[in-house]
């Protein structure tokens, strides 16, 4: 994809049953006291619908895509109960139809886009470990605890009868619903004649019912001509923001665009030489990347659990397996479709508000998909382990690991572009992606402090202001890119975050987040200004098999 530009332009992108849930309402829900505020809360979102062209699949295919969401399906009713619990029980207390859509997008009665504040009456703070914790269990009491898979991936904790602290396997807690998940997806491979995909699908069924998730990992890294595909199980651990151990269950079902794939194709190998050029001293990159990487596009056409909470995720770097990384490699997946929406209906509003006149015309949707793209590739760069016998960086960091990752892979996404557009492979103006990339921290610092990809933009606002990246004229109140201090705050950024990473020092990074991963008055006015203009924070999804033709 030498001519990025082109391309771009191309496409036109249990709780268990003997506890309640840990954030119960008490009193009933005043309904008059809520309706507006519901309706006021849902334009915050504004609809897209998830469609793709479908013709060129066999009505096997078709079949496997239906099979596939019924599949998802059943991880979002997953996900309700590690990030809330009993979905019945809160839903049958709200009367507004309002009220009750914003409370499924937000998979609970906390805004996601507003720090996890509660947005219906009586409901209490949300708890930083959401379900996968009992809601009255402290740091203290847990770190004191002899826990078996204590910082355990795929486990939930509990208290048993004398209220010991106790865990106990996901694939367990949630038996009924991940053996049903697991019969679909051995159904699947049943009706497909691609082996890789036959071979990760029988691995993934597998996997699902024992939580031992390497070698289906491993299997999907092998997939390289399947034109469907699908990420589902418990992935990501954003929701954890207690400690950042324990992963949430999401499902994608995804439509690869094969042209697009080989075009992206090439960029993986660079990935080497990237790494060694990172501005650190060698020890914080003596890692070398996975040699099979590689960049994929597709349409998505079903989100669920995690990934649908909230933000809608436009781009996903897996596996998260550190060893499967360092053995394998990744892949990138590009949601185009979902990437288009974004930067339609809310990346151009706001810099038609933000951005100098005279810059205006550097925010492209070329720039957008790039800048996405290597965000995600970039993340496979640095360093994975810490080179002071600490661990593995994401234990170290605990519950800050995630911010700082999304915040090293904004940098050296945008390091990569550099260094790509220096060497010739990646045309265009420099201040397109670096216009867009400003631009861009508008749009996801309004994602809150409750997401890890906000707090990374609260965190390099900060960071940029103080280096004199940006300017902002106080008379038009648009913003205007500095290059020169704008590629110096990059790297500095870039330095600091991958050294603290390397280090494992919590103590360090801790003190980044509360000095600078925060909104101050003169951008929260700009992001009011936004709202009172009607701009939508993110989208929300008409998905499903009507929406396809299924």
């Amino acid at each position: 994809m030498k001519n990025i530009l082109y391309f771009a332009f191309a496409f036109l992108c249990l709780i268990s049953c003997q506890e309640k849930s840990t954030s119960e309402i008490s009193p009933s829900v005043s309904q008059n006291s809520e309706e507006t505020k519901a309706t006021q809360l849902l334009s915050k979102y504004t609809p897209f619908k998830l469609e793709a062209d479908l013709s060129h699949l066999s009505e096997n295919q078709k079949k496997i895509v239906s099979k596939l969401i019924d599949a998802s399906k059943i991880m979002d009713g997953l996900f309700w109960k590690q990030a809330y619990g009993d979905k019945d029980a809160l839903m049958n207390k709200i009367e507004d139809a309002d009220l009750k859509k914003f409370t499924n997008i937000n998979y609970g009665p906390y805004d996601r886009l507003d720090g996890n504040k509660p947005f219906i009456e009586g409901v209490k703070e949300k708890p930083l470990g959401a379900n996968f914790y009992p809601a009255d269990m402290t740091k203290e009491e847990f770190e004191a605890a002899e826990i078996e898979d204590k910082t355990g991936l795929y486990s939930m904790i509990r208290r048993d009868k004398d209220g010991k602290l106790y865990s106990i396997p996901y694939h367990e807690y949630f038996k009924d619903e991940v053996t049903k998940v697991s019969k679909i997806l051995k159904e699947c491979a049943e009706l497909t004649d691609n082996y890789n995909f036959k071979n990760y699908l029988n691995k993934r069924s597998e996997a699902i019912l024992n939580d031992e998730y390497r070698i289906s990992d491993m299997a999907w890294l092998e997939m390289k001509d399947n034109m469907i595909d699908v990420v589902i199980g418990p992935i990501e651990n954003y929701e954890d923001q207690l400690y950042g151990y324990r992963t949430a269950y999401e499902g994608y079902v995804l439509i690869k665009d094969m042209e697009w794939s080989k075009r992206l194709s090439k960029y993986a190998q660079f990935l080497p030489a990237l790494q060694k050029g990172l501005p650190v001293p060698e020890k914080y990159k003596k890692e070398e990347p996975g040699n099979d990487t590689d960049l994929n596009a597709y349409d998505v056409v079903y989100y669920a659990g995690d990934c649908n909470a909230g933000s809608k995720t436009i781009a996903i770097n897996l596996p998260n397996d550190i060893k499967v990384q360092l053995s394998k490699g990744t892949r990138r997946l590009q949601l185009k479709n979902a990437m288009r929406a974004k930067f339609d209906k809310i990346l151009e509003p706001i810099a038609d508000e933000l951005i100098d006149g005279a810059q205006r015309k550097h925010v492209t949707f070329d720039a957008f998909f790039a800048n996405t793209m290597f965000h995600e590739v970039a993340h496979g760069l640095g360093i994975k382990n810490t080179i002071n016998d600490k661990g593995a960086v994401s234990i170290a960091l605990k519950e800050h690991y995630s911010a700082l990752e999304e915040g090293k892979a904004d940098m050296l996404g945008l390091y990569m572009i550099k260094q790509l557009h220096s060497d010739g492979e990646i045309d265009g103006d420099l201040m397109d992606y670096y216009v867009t990339f400003m631009a861009g921290i508008f749009r996801s610092v309004r994602f809150g402090a409750s997401s890890a990809h906000g707090k990374a933009n609260m965190i390099r606002f900060n960071y940029f202001e103080k280096m004199n990246a940006f300017t902002k004229n106080e008379e038009t109140g648009k913003y205007t890119v500095n290059f020169d201090n704008f590629e110096k705050a990059m790297n500095a950024l870039s330095r600091e975050i991958l050294m603290l990473q390397g280090d494992g020092d919590y103590d360090g990074v801790d003190k980044l987040v509360k000095e600078k991963g925060i909104i101050k008055g003169a951008l929260q006015a700009d992001l009011d200004m936004l709202a009172e203009k009607g701009i939508p924070v993110d989208v929300i999804f008409e998905q499903g098999k009507s929406v396809l033709g299924l």
